[in-house]
């Protein structure tokens, strides 16, 4: 089982040749979409890279509830209703909601994901292996 740092430093390895962005920008607390400038192809190519270096299996929906944010029972005028961010805390249980739940604007969705919950959810993935 691979340790919380050697985790980090797959991750980190994964996005730097995904991205192509400095090793340096690759931090905890960096966004995926705002601060490394991920694109949604790009997040195929990391999706690829992780189950490669982990040896772990990444469903879509698991890193992208797009179902829940495109689901008129979840979303009122542009806005993830308190249900659907009940459903995405129950699917997401290794990200981190709070900022969203502030101002739950699904646009803004994409921009949430920080490196810190790339390597949550692969080390979860790791543990229930």
């Amino acid at each position: 089982m691979p340790t919380t740092e050697e985790v980090f430093e797959k991750v980190k390895e994964a996005l730097v040749d995904a991205l192509g962005v400095e090793d340096d920008e690759v931090t905890p607390d960096a966004t995926m979409v705002g601060d490394l400038g991920a694109e949604s192809i790009d997040f195929l190519d990391i999706v690829f890279k992780l189950e490669k270096a982990f040896g772990i299996n990444i469903p879509r929906e698991e890193l992208f509830p797009d179902d829940i944010l495109t689901n008129s029972q979840y979303v009122d005028n542009g806005k993830v209703n308190a249900e659907g961010i009940a459903e995405l805390k129950k699917r997401l249980p290794w990200a981190d909601l709070s900022k969203f739940e502030q101002n739950p604007r699904v646009q803004d969705f994409g921009n949430l994901l920080t490196v810190k919950d790339l390597c949550s959810y692969v080390e979860n993935k790791l543990n229930t292996q």
